[in-house]
């Protein structure tokens, strides 16, 4: 009777805990939180949802719909993105692409780092969760350096990510050129306003194809590198660690260009990608010498880890809300007192009323982590019954 109930205890637990790993991929593709700002001079009968945007774990996303009006047509939504960039940067706030650059850059092979560890506290014995402890974060960390470092690397990142890239450059965009094989700088301006909107137009929209994103960022990061003194300019070498750096001091200075400020920052960042990478090799290590004793305390991180993520997902998202209103730009049109944004519930700045809530991903994360809690709580029990065979099941 003892056998069958931690054969059951290990099937039930098993089950659960991918379940859990099928929510937590679900919760990446879903977006995690909106935000919305309403005001008098955005009436309810135009803008239903007011100007909202979307959080999705690698990008920000237009969270406007096209309405449906008898007295308007629209064929597209308007870009609420950029809509509240213009608004926010009235205030002093820097454009949304400038917050979490790195996180969004490492989103996915941190999501496949967690679903690796879910796969490795399912393995039945020891054995089975080296070998998917060394081939499964082997294969991440692969895709995480091959994406950051190598060249080309952009390619093998999300669509959801190269779409934000390219879509929060807004109209910056207007200046962009293919420069490939030229290169008299007059020549590539000259080329810039003749091919400008049929390159952008493809590009930012849900037609075009991940090289025609690609092909703007390259463009955009070729103008802006041939505007610089020849000892600073960089050829493009395609690398998501050189996209993530150039498009962060972009974001920062679309709004605001004052170099003595943004460059900093921009080299925070760029060390701040590359401690990632250190930290998240090394938790990989660590991990896989979890995985060799149910005995172990640190075998529990397998599940604990995941299971946390709403938590960290709240932890992170308030300090980037902290870190828009603490930074402040001198050059926005209006002085405001540093203040914290709202993260849950409505707010007022200004004339604007803002709303922030939970999207449908993060219930899906929530679902997750309590899933998990209750994975840990039978997997424990079935290895204080196995007692000296608790490696073995």
């Amino acid at each position: 009777m003892t056998d069958q109930n931690i054969k059951r205890r290990g099937a039930l637990y098993r089950v659960l805990t991918l379940a859990a790993l099928v929510l937590l991929a679900a919760s990446f593709f879903a977006p995690t939180w909106w935000v919305s700002l309403t005001a008098p001079n955005y009436p309810e009968a135009t803008f239903p949802d007011g100007i909202r945007i979307n959080f999705h774990m690698d990008s920000v996303r237009n969270g406007c719909k096209i309405r449906a009006s008898q007295e308007v047509e629209e064929k597209e939504a308007l870009d609420c993105v950029h809509e509240m960039d213009t608004i926010n940067h009235y205030v002093g706030m820097y454009p949304i692409a400038s917050g979490g650059p790195v996180e969004k850059a490492f989103s996915p092979f941190l999501f496949a780092f967690l679903g690796v560890m879910l796969l490795v506290f399912a393995a039945p014995n020891r054995k089975t969760r080296m070998a998917i402890s060394v081939l499964g974060y082997g294969a991440v960390a692969a895709w995480m350096l091959a994406t950051m470092y190598a060249p080309n690397g952009i390619s093998y990142h999300t669509r959801g990510y190269l779409e934000g890239l390219v879509n929060s450059l807004g109209q910056d965009t207007a200046d962009k050129v293919d420069d490939a094989n030229l290169a008299p700088i007059v020549r590539q301006l000259k080329e810039a306003m003749a091919n400008v909107d049929k390159a952008n137009k493809a590009a930012a929209t849900e037609g075009g194809t991940r090289a025609d994103l690609i092909d703007n960022l390259r463009a955009n990061y070729n103008l802006d590198d041939a505007k610089l003194p020849a000892a600073a300019q960089e050829a493009w070498n395609g690398s998501g660690h050189q996209v993530m750096t150039w498009h962060y001091e972009k974001s920062l200075s679309r709004w605001f260009n004052m170099p003595e400020k943004n460059v900093p920052l921009a080299r925070i960042m760029n060390k701040a990608a590359l401690y990632l990478t250190i930290i998240v090799l090394a938790a990989m290590a660590f991990m896989t010498f979890a995985a060799w004793s149910t005995r172990r305390i640190f075998y529990w991180l397998l599940v604990l880890a995941p299971a946390i993520l709403p938590l960290g997902f709240i932890v992170e998202y308030s300090a980037w809300l902290w870190w828009y209103g603490h930074r402040l730009n001198e050059m926005g049109a209006f002085t405001l007192k540093p203040f914290m944004p709202t993260v849950f519930g409505n707010g007022k700045v200004a004339q604007f009323t803002t709303h922030s809530y939970p999207n449908y991903g993060f219930a899906l994360m929530v679902i997750m982590a309590v899933i998990l809690i209750l994975a840990a709580l039978i997997r424990r029990k079935q290895l204080q019954l196995a007692g000296p065979d608790a490696e073995n099941v």
